[in-house]
């Protein structure tokens, strides 16, 4: 199968490189001249994908089209904040029967649209059940040393999703089907504000006590406001929604947890940001959140703390006293 995957950073090219160790045909476009031309000369990303050497089949270019052209699957790969801006480009050089399979995780801003809804409102004309997600537990630093992994493709059409399915699917990548694409990108976008606040309670020397705790109420305000935005409460217990959420909080390769580390020491965001080289999408999803939490009112208190420390600079200190301050309440782990 020809493959086009738009966007070179570390998980696009961890994909590439999958998808041609599966036998197909790809082709990978680079936002960056500069990045291009040290992938076509070194054969290396050490950026992104650090002691991997790029494989001489795998096609490169800085031509949007190109990649696209001729295409039985074009994988979206790009932070999620570029995704409508840069897929209004091909608006009308897609066919339809192309089956688009969107990477990037994240809630757009203002239009409050998951990437599967950003791609069908840019690309109007292309097919609901022709645009899958694909999400999971999956740093790209394991999946290109083959370390066994699992993720979940999703799509409203069934056959579309095992397409999808059949592509990836190795002996070291297992992929799993789910038709409820807005409960998996709901889930593997909402898991990245908890994966900052994961990291702020690291940064302060917190425990497992504490991280625990943040792990099973934050699952539960993803699962809350998940279902009434449409999806289903059980898709947050599968990979794209506890399990994305468990890799994502505690692992080192993670960035969102990262840059709440460095804010749970102290530091301010703006510095954090400028060294870092890739993009922690849980800072533009929390902004997301609070404007889907004023939208619905549904109480998410460690999703709002979550704002108020990336965005009007919250002391960390008081945003947990607050939390652990709250009025008592049952518990609850479902919402039936």
């Amino acid at each position: 199968m020809k493959i086009g995957v738009i966007g070179s950073g570390s998980w696009g090219m961890t994909l590439a490189i999958h998808l041609l160790r599966n036998g197909h045909a790809v082709d990978v476009w680079f936002y960056l001249e500069k990045d291009y031309r040290q992938a076509l000369k070194q054969r290396e990303l050490p950026d992104y994908l650090p002691g991997i050497k790029l494989p001489e089949s795998l096609g490169f270019t800085t031509d949007m089209e190109t990649c696209i052209q001729n295409k039985a699957m074009i994988l979206v790969a790009i932070p999620s904040h570029t995704v409508g801006m840069t897929l209004t480009k091909l608006s009308g050089l897609i066919a339809a029967d192309t089956v688009i399979v969107n990477v990037a995780k994240g809630i757009e801003n203002d239009s409050l649209r998951t990437m599967s809804q950003v791609i069908s409102h840019v690309l109007p004309n292309h097919p609901v059940g022709k645009i899958a997600t694909l999400y999971g537990p999956t740093h790209a630093e394991e999946v290109v040393k083959r370390v066994p992994s699992t993720i979940v493709a999703a799509c409203p059409d069934e056959t579309t999703a095992q397409f999808v399915q059949n592509a990836f699917m190795s002996d070291t990548l297992r992929v799993y089907t789910n038709t409820d694409i807005l409960g998996v990108e709901y889930g593997g976008s909402l898991k990245n504000v908890v994966a900052i606040a994961a990291g702020i309670l690291a940064g302060m020397g917190y425990g497992d006590n504490t991280l625990a705790a943040l792990l099973t109420r934050g699952l539960f305000e993803m699962t809350r406001l998940g279902v009434v935005l449409g999806a289903k409460e059980e898709t947050f217990a599968g990979l794209s929604g506890m399990g994305d959420l468990i890799v994502t909080c505690l692992s080192t390769h993670s960035r969102n947890r990262y840059v709440g580390y460095e804010l749970g020491k102290g530091r301010k965001l703006k510095d954090i940001l400028e060294e870092m080289k890739m993009i922690a999408e849980g800072i533009n999803t929390a902004r997301s959140v609070h404007q889907l939490i004023q939208k619905t009112g549904i109480e998410m208190p460690i999703s709002e703390q979550i704002f108020q420390v990336l965005f009007e600079e919250k002391d960390t200190l008081k945003a947990v006293a607050e939390l652990m301050g709250r009025a008592p309440v049952p518990e609850r782990h479902s919402l039936s």
